[in-house]
């Protein structure tokens, strides 16, 4: 072949442009900022942060601006490390290339590619772009990270009829494991595999659940929040107080009302779950993650390498004298081979030994002992591989077997044969030959010295091991006199040694992980690129079918029935880049939370889509690790499970807050409304009110993010994605309770003024006591020490606000008067009282819920 010309590289590439993928679209810094801070709520804690200057209260400006801060610091580099996902498909290019370019071989970057040019690709090397074949000799190829599949590919060159299909394609970033090859580019940059990869890369990812609820919880409370105020003020005016004072007590309330410390309990909730996580090996790219993988109501999976291993093993053998199981995982020469449940011996151990044999001489891999990396690994074709793990289980090493029965001829395997034979030299100086295929191919008579009714039967096994999703091999042997030329001439009167089913085995974690997410009422789907009965065997044996369903929807299905509803299926098999992320779209519009995990290329556009990605950190692609929001550094799919926990605490420290939080508000707004009623001209100054805000919405509220899980969280239903975060019953305990404090501190203030007491500085710690006392109650484990920054926090709240009562400075600052110490019975009694309320209300709301929302 002669390649083409400098004249037409040069056009070609102004035309098509470099073989690179596309580069990211970059949002400057200032858009995030701003788009950060129109968060509804952030707007009102703005507006807060401009009260509190008004009525000088600079100390809760401060802290509401540090909040700010934070939270809009946090929201930009969590968006600029998104971005970084279709960057990272720029990993898989290759440095340089050989080429033939006006009939001389030649090595150029491969950036510089254009359609057209002739490749030479060898093994271990990187496809760099998208081509088509057009001399192949043995090429086997890894496409694990673009399609799925568990075993690598055989490829051929173009046919004469110059038909392109599957087997003479070649795609941008998949890896020759074996062979050679000369390609035609057909496709580069953009218009490549990766770059349509990359497109579809390119759609950002909306809001996740929490941030829409408590959007919307901004846009109410400001309205609520500014509508009372109006009301006291206006009430105040009618009583004839000063306009300054009541428009300054107004404020205050507003300030009070709105609270300001729940962008920090959320952030503080995010963190501690992205800290117990990373003790999991679960590393967390994006916070708001952490909370989404509790409302997650449909995980979608990936097969290859999440599910399962990742890793081919032997796990089955068939020979006319028996059958037999082999335990172990991975690459590692260990387990045990059963026949009938029992350790192999005796008889049974002659022909096991015999086939295992037999694969282990006709075979090219290697087998790599733990080094840097733990574990074993392998060289070469990873089915080889598992065939010389399968030998070392009954005590054949492969190097010595080699050692002792040098090869001295052989018939490679190829697409076209798709056998292989092997010539050998026994230690007696005989020769033998050993042939391993397809069943397909090896069980004719043309290569058996075997009758028809007993191919017939074996082809039945055969069948039997595919359907349930194995890779099945046939071997053979036979003696020779003397070395046939060609060798192709030692393929027949063969003897059939056996079968052997090879598979990509499930992950001894991943059906407890299915079955905790059914429990926890999550729908598990698998979406896959592999070959359907593969799909459909792994997803019988992990639980994601049951009931006897063994339906599972092909790519070429979805092409051919586009309105077909894929959430009415659980396996998806032979699917595209494309059609993956079509599939969570689609459990997306019927209002699903879903949480897709992968490892692949393939996968990147999917964890892209979905509310959550979760990416495999150890065998996963970086593109996978770049475009997820999780990443499982241990590649340990039963972390989702701990994951999905943790969100639902977050969620659910979330709501206890704002129960808390605003039923306190409320009752303050109450209390100012209705003081005046029982003789109580001004209940509260605006100092008392701010002092009071800070104690309980400061580190108490804080604190309150951090408690543990309740008992039984994994055992309910995830909550609706509609449902408001006020939802669920929780405005009606934020009226419950805040009626209960506003009731104790009236009564404690209008007693204490018809006793003559100071009933201001009373009523002022009553309404600090009442609610440190729900704070303490709305607690989920009374006792359990896993949050000790709660009764501190408490402790010295109560502390700091019986300062503001006999420390002379804050005296004067707050206006409030010494009390003797028999009177501090009475706030006392209210905190007992706010306790008692808040366990009350747990167990009122608890009556008909599931033990894990209480």
């Amino acid at each position: 072949m002669y390649g083409l010309t400098r004249e037409q590289v040069t056009e070609r590439f102004a035309e098509y442009g470099p073989n690179i993928v596309p580069p990211a679209r970059r949002t400057p810094v200032w858009i995030r900022v701003v788009t950060q801070l129109r968060d509804p709520l952030i707007l009102v804690l703005l507006a807060a942060a401009l009260l509190t200057t008004l009525t000088g209260d600079l100390a809760d400006t401060a802290v509401i601006l540090f909040v700010v801060t934070v939270n809009t610091l946090v929201g930009v580099v969590q968006e600029i490390r998104a971005d970084r996902a279709v960057t990272a498909l720029s990993d898989l290019s290759v440095p340089a290339v050989r080429v033939l370019r006006e009939g001389s071989e030649s090595e150029v970057a491969s950036a510089n590619l254009v359609p057209g040019d002739i490749v030479l690709l060898d093994e271990g090397d990187i496809v760099p772009a998208d081509a088509v074949l057009y001399e192949a000799s043995g090429l086997l190829v890894d496409e694990a990270s673009l399609t799925g599949e568990s075993v690598p590919v055989d490829k051929t060159a173009l046919d004469p009829t110059g038909e392109t299909t599957a087997d003479n394609l070649l795609q941008g970033g998949t890896v020759v494991m074996r062979g050679r090859a000369l390609a035609e580019v057909t496709a580069t940059g953009a218009a490549g595999a990766l770059g349509r990869i990359a497109a579809l890369m390119q759609d950002r990812p909306g809001p996740t659940p929490l941030q829409h609820r408590l959007a919307h919880l901004g846009r109410v409370l400001a309205a609520v929040v500014v509508g009372l105020c109006l009301v006291v003020f206006a009430l105040g005016l009618l009583r004839g107080e000063p306009t300054e004072s009541m428009a300054v007590t107004a404020i205050s309330l507003a300030v009070a009302a709105v609270p300001e410390s729940l962008p920090a309990v959320v952030t503080l909730g995010l963190a501690l779950g992205a800290r117990r996580m990373a003790a999991r090996h679960a590393i967390v790219r994006n916070l708001p993650a952490v909370e989404t993988l509790g409302s997650v109501t449909m995980f979608a999976t990936d097969k290859t390498g999440t599910l399962t291993e990742g890793r081919m093993v032997a796990e089955r053998l068939w020979t006319p004298e028996g059958t037999a199981t082999l335990t172990g995982t991975g690459y590692t020469p260990e387990g045990e081979v059963l026949v009938d449940g029992q350790p192999v011996d005796g008889h049974c151990a002659t022909w096991v030994n015999e086939l295992l044999t037999a694969a282990s001489l006709c075979n090219d891999a290697t087998l790599v002992p733990p080094g840097p990396d733990p574990g074993w690994s392998a060289l070469g074709d990873p089915t080889e591989a598992a065939l010389l793990a399968a030998a070392g289980k009954v005590g054949i090493a492969g190097t010595t077997l080699r050692e002792e029965h040098p090869r001295v001829a052989e018939a490679p395997f190829d697409s076209d044969r798709k056998r292989m034979t092997t010539v050998h030299r026994d230690r007696d100086g005989r020769l033998r030959a050993v042939l391993k295929g397809a069943p397909e191919v090896v069980l004719r008579s043309r290569f058996l010295a075997s009758d028809a009714d007993f191919l017939h039967l074996v082809r039945y096994e055969a069948d039997l091991l595919a359907a349930d999703g194995y890779r099945v091999l046939a071997v053979a042997t036979r003696r020779l006199d003397a070395l046939p030329h060609p060798v192709e001439d030692a393929e027949q009167d063969m003897s059939l040694l056996g079968l052997i089913g090879i598979s990509d085995p499930p992950r001894e974690s991943a059906r407890g992980t299915i079955a905790a997410c059914h429990e926890a009422g999550i729908t598990t789907v698998m979406i896959t690129g592999d070959h359907p009965s593969t799909a459909r065997s792994v997803a019988t044996r992990l639980g994601i079918l049951r009931d006897g369903d063994s339906t599972v929807l092909t790519g070429a299905d979805l092409r051919a029935d586009p309105e077909r509803d894929p959430t009415a299926v659980r396996v998806f098999a032979r699917t595209t880049p494309e059609q993956k992320p079509a599939i969570i779209q689609a459990w997306r519009a019927r209002g699903h939370i879903t949480a897709m995990t992968g490892d692949g290329v393939n996968d990147g556009p999917a964890l892209r889509r979905a509310d959550i990605g979760v990416a495999m950190g150890g065998r996963g692609t970086e593109v996978a690790r770049q475009a997820a929001d999780l990443v499982l550094a241990d590649d340990e799919i039963a972390t989702v499970v701990a994951a999905v926990e943790e969100g639902r605490r977050v969620y659910d420290n979330i709501r206890r807050f704002l129960v808390y939080g605003l039923s306190g508000g409320a009752a303050e707004i109450a209390v100012m409304m209705l003081g005046p009623l029982l003789g109580l001209p001004v209940p509260l100054v605006a100092a008392q009110i701010l002092w009071i805000n800070l104690l309980t919405h400061g580190l108490t509220g804080v604190a309150l993010g951090a408690e543990p899980a309740a008992s039984g969280t994994m055992r309910r239903a995830p909550r609706p994605a509609e449902q408001s975060i006020l939802g669920d019953g929780l405005w009606q305990r934020v009226a419950r309770l805040g009626l209960c404090v506003t009731a104790v501190s009236l009564a404690a203030g209008a007693w204490s003024d018809h006793a003559g007491h100071a009933w201001q500085s009373v009523l002022f710690l009553t309404l600090l006591g009442a609610q440190l006392g729900v704070v303490t109650g709305l607690r989920t484990r009374l006792l359990t020490r896993a949050n000790p920054f709660l009764p501190i926090t408490v402790l010295a709240s109560a502390a700091l606000g019986l300062a503001g009562v006999y420390v002379p400075t804050l005296r004067d600052l707050l206006g409030t008067q010494a009390l003797p110490v028999g009177d501090l019975l009475i706030p006392l009694a209210g905190a007992v009282l706010g306790f008692a309320a808040a366990r009350a209300d747990r167990w009122f709301a608890a009556r008909d819920r599931p033990i894990g929302d209480r």
